[in-house]
């Protein structure tokens, strides 16, 4: 499965393959055209409840991965769909956040890459 993970600020290149924007809120001051995403699945990005709680501080990640994780049970559906893509293409998450090592592209990336999202952190 190749799943790949890249800021949409960073130069969109052909080596990204589909590049999926899964942040719930559009990236400002990027039309469609600029940020070269071939879908956005917002529904996979966290509510905005738990976006303002967590803030981007990574003293809260692994609190935030874990509410994260829930949110997303319940989107099987969505998340077996792209894990099929992954098998055949890469795929490319695309997201805005500043910090690349603690957001919810980091999550996802590790969601799809272990299979259901019932399973915890440690079990890969």
């Amino acid at each position: 499965m190749d799943v790949r993970l890249k800021r949409v600020y960073d130069k969109p290149a052909a080596s990204d393959g589909e590049r999926i924007l899964i942040d719930r809120l559009w990236p400002r001051g990027f039309t469609h055209a600029r940020a070269h995403v071939d879908e956005w699945v917002k529904d996979l990005g966290p509510s905005t409840e738990l976006r303002q709680w967590f803030g981007h501080e990574p003293a809260r990640f692994e609190e935030f991965r874990r509410r994260y994780e829930a949110e997303l049970n319940g989107k099987e559906a969505i998340l077996a769909d792209l894990r099929r893509r992954a098998r055949t293409r890469r795929l490319t998450l695309v997201y805005a956040a500043r910090d690349t090592e603690h957001n919810e592209a980091v999550v996802l990336a590790e969601v799809l890459r272990r299979g259901k999202t019932g399973e915890t952190h440690g079990e890969r």
